[in-house]
């Protein structure tokens, strides 16, 4: 939908998660058929360039008033139908070979700004989010999850998601059961008020296995290096288990 990495190569505007949304409700036939050639073209794209990991699907539920940030990239209000639909999107890429990254855990659809560059806060009960906001990631199985850079009152009123002991370790691992590699948010958007450094280390002592960072300014990438854990050999042969989609 509207944000692609690669949009100087594809226009994929067209082909939000909301335009597979409607087409699933209104012609399923249509919809399996037409899906499945999507994928399977933008997997083919995505080996050319050398990347075997698309973070999608996005399993935000939207809401009446979320802000256009999710909006078409969210498959539906309907918990049921963005969880049916994400984990078929998971499905056919892994049939191709492609890692996939389900976002933002726990849940974005309430958020009423773009945290690109406002913090979004939520308040609505604990109870709510989890029979709603949560419920797709805990339905979905992916091996690589990304973080909402969200402070979710209710449960944690300090720290955004993305660096929150307490819902990172609470509710993503133990109530959405989510246990794949955690990663961040992109660290330099403006939801987070610290320094790039001090962000990528609360990040990490919160429970994130992996920081994202996406601007491309060098001098951030290499704070996010200098305070982030080296990667051993033990990490990596634990994590072996990721060649059997790659």
């Amino acid at each position: 939908g509207q944000v692609s990495r690669l949009n100087k190569i594809i226009d994929l505007s067209l082909f939000s998660q909301d335009f597979f949304g409607k087409l699933y409700y209104s012609d399923k036939k249509n919809f399996n058929y037409l899906y499945k050639i999507y994928i399977d073209n933008v997997s083919k794209i995505l080996k050319k360039v050398g990347i075997n990991i698309n973070t999608a699907p996005v399993l935000d539920v939207r809401r009446k008033n979320s802000h256009k940030i999710i909006g078409n990239r969210s498959f539906s209000a309907n918990p049921n139908i963005v969880s049916k639909l994400g984990n078929l999107c998971i499905e056919l890429y892994k049939k191709n070979k492609i890692g996939t990254v389900i976002k933002h855990i726990p849940g974005h659809g309430l958020s009423k700004c773009d945290s690109h560059f406002n913090l979004p806060i939520v308040e609505n009960s604990k109870k709510e989010l989890i029979n709603k906001d949560f419920k797709p990631f805990k339905i979905c199985s992916s091996f690589f999850a990304m973080t909402a850079h969200v402070i979710y009152k209710k449960i944690d009123s300090k720290f955004v998601a993305t660096q929150s002991r307490k819902i990172l370790k609470e509710i993503i691992r133990k109530r959405i059961k989510f246990n794949g590699l955690i990663i961040s948010d992109d660290i330099s958007m403006k939801a987070l008020k610290n320094s790039i450094s001090i962000n990528t280390k609360k990040a990490f002592i919160a429970g994130c296995n992996l920081v994202l960072h996406c601007n491309g300014k060098l001098s951030e990438m290499k704070e996010v290096a200098r305070n982030s854990p080296t990667v051993s050999k033990f990490i990596i042969k634990k994590t072996s288990q990721f060649n059997d989609i790659i």
